[in-house]
């Protein structure tokens, strides 16, 4: 890195860190520390709310999804706009009537203790795990590709994190997420437009779509019903929706965002936000993962982008397969630029139709090339994640992006790992105090919660980081995040959805219920028969159905034994 991308970097950080810790330091009760006394103005709640779930991971991952998938990718967030209704106009006006800190005391109006305790446990774990991937999946990376200590990463970028998130509570992860959200977006919009500028000046923006769709990179909708396929329309919009309404109606790290809104309406109106800008927002980072794909049919593209496994085969008895495996690589490459070049010239052209093939068939050969690679990979190193897509983009800007544009990429991935592990941090931390700790410890004064919670945000800050630090890198990181989620989200959901909906069920059947639903999503997932987005829809209708079940068998018990 040259000396104008370490200040670019340096300058970004520290500025963020110090306007947060300094903006809102000092909480004179736990609502201002909670809730931020319930000052956020909705632009700064949608804000917010789309910067809690763009964590590093999406700028890291998406952009890879894109150049080896292509745009199918897209569909997991067409559920998204309805939750955001579903949730704007359900679950925000019960929870401002109740005046909660966290979803979860609702819970406990509305069942029993119990209830809300399992709750908050299934939370704590799901987003603890979350909150530590959210630290590991940038650090893993930046350690492989810059040679940085992924040790001394894990802990300062958990520090940075930390530093203004005890201080300043709810406040100060609004406050600098609107820093954080702004550095995020310069930044990608600017890499975009480099990369078309690095292009063939020939191929305009029509032309660089026709070469993507040339190669199925724009297949953006798949209306198979095969339950196995990972991202359909159907399991985006229903196992989507699922996942999405649990997430953001029932996951403290995004409830916890909307309830600092100043109204009911500010509150409503920022989460509408979200549900209007989040998907064009993930189809621009898969377009430009698209346009790292365009790039790389006119310039050499490497067998592997993991640096750390390519280090680790040159030295294995497998090194001269590896090289042979690159030369035809390079062939390849070569042959790609001719044919792209000549697709340009005739794009218009009836011949296009057999260039068109000769580009699939170019693909289809490199596609084995990288197959092949991870074989050796593997036998090589049976324990290396042979998925490398994690590595495709920051691969590009390492190597192609001008000085100082690079600084800001990285201030981009630092930002957005800050700004989601922040509200990760302080969602765990008001769990552990006003659900288990203040349930259990009740009767202290509000300076007591207030010095609770920074502990509490310190106490996971540090269960973050050494779950980040013992972490291992495995499939695609945007994928493991959501797989966490949905083995636990559909069973929260499923207790929230008949709290809100059906009075009928009492606290001892929906414990129940919750306890059977979320033991049968854990083997489901085990045995791996479906993709994952269904478990969110499983457990969620496996939760409604089995309690409405144990509360007709509990009732009509009653009515036996009182007989």
């Amino acid at each position: 890195m040259a000396n104008l991308d370490w200040l670019v970097l340096s300058f970004t950080l520290l500025f963020i860190v110090i306007y947060g810790a300094l903006k809102t330091k000092g909480s004179a009760n736990v609502k201002d520390y909670i809730l931020g006394n319930n000052e956020t103005p909705w632009f700064t709640v949608g804000i917010s709310v789309m910067a809690t779930q763009a964590s590093a991971i999406t700028f890291l991952s998406t952009p890879g999804q894109a150049y080896h998938d292509g745009m199918g990718f897209v569909q997991f967030y067409f559920g998204l706009p309805l939750a955001m209704v579903v949730i704007a106009y359900t679950f925000i006006p019960i929870y401002h009537k109740l005046k909660v800190y966290t979803a979860y005391e609702y819970l406990e109006q509305r069942f029993d203790v119990k209830t809300r305790t399992l709750a908050a446990i299934l939370f704590l774990i799901q987003r603890g795990l979350g909150t530590g991937i959210t630290i590991y999946a940038p650090a893993i990376i930046l350690s492989a590709l810059l040679g940085w200590n992924l040790f001394l990463l894990n802990i300062i970028i958990g520090l940075l994190v930390i530093v203004y998130t005890v201080t300043g509570g709810t406040k100060a992860v609004n406050v600098t997420q609107k820093q954080q959200m702004f550095v995020i977006f310069s930044g990608m919009v600017i890499t975009f437009v480099i990369i078309l500028y690095q292009l063939p000046e020939q191929l305009d923006f029509g032309n660089v779509l026709k070469i993507a769709g040339a190669n199925g990179k724009m297949d953006i909708l798949d209306f198979s019903y095969n339950p196995e396929t990972r991202y359909t329309f159907w399991s985006g919009i229903t196992g989507g929706f699922f996942l999405m309404l649990s997430y953001f109606g029932t996951d403290q790290s995004q409830v916890g965002r909307y309830l600092s809104g100043k109204s009911i309406k500010e509150s409503q109106m920022g989460l509408i936000m979200n549900g209007i800008l989040k998907v064009p927002m993930q189809f621009f980072i898969l377009l430009t993962g698209v346009l790292v794909f365009v790039f790389f049919q006119f310039n050499s593209a490497p067998l592997h982008f993991n640096p750390t496994n390519v280090s680790n085969i040159e030295n294995s008895k497998y090194k001269e397969d590896y090289k042979i495996l690159e030369n035809k690589l390079a062939f390849i490459n070569k042959e790609k630029k001719v044919v792209n070049q000549l697709y340009i010239e005739q794009i218009n052209n009836e011949e296009n139709i057999a260039l068109k093939k000769k580009m699939q068939t170019l693909t289809t050969q490199e596609k084995e090339l990288r197959e092949q690679a991870k074989t050796l990979i593997a036998k090589s190193d049976s324990k290396a994640e042979t998925n490398d897509k994690d590595y495709v983009f920051l691969y590009f800007i390492l190597n192609y992006l001008p000085k100082g544009i690079l600084g800001l990429l990285l201030a981009v991935i630092f930002s957005a790992a800050m700004s989601s592990s922040a509200s990760g941090l302080n969602s765990l931390a008001a769990t552990s105090t006003i659900d288990i700790y203040k349930r259990n410890k009740d009767g202290k004064s509000d300076k007591h919660y207030v010095y609770a919670t920074q502990y509490f945000t310190l106490f996971w800050g540090l269960v973050a980081i050494g779950f980040a630090c013992i972490s291992s890198l495995f499939e695609n990181l945007i994928q493991l995040v959501n797989i966490i989620g949905s083995v636990f989200y559909g069973t929260v959901l499923g207790i929230f959805l008949v709290g809100f909906y059906i009075q009928y069920v009492k606290g001892k059947a929906i414990f129940i219920a919750a306890s059977i639903s979320q033991l049968t999503i854990f083997y489901i997932f085990y045995i791996d028969v479906v993709s994952f987005l269904w478990l969110n829809f499983i457990g969620a209708i496996l939760t409604i159905i089995l309690s409405l079940s144990i509360e007709r068998y509990l009732k009509i018990n009653n009515k036996k034994s009182l007989s």
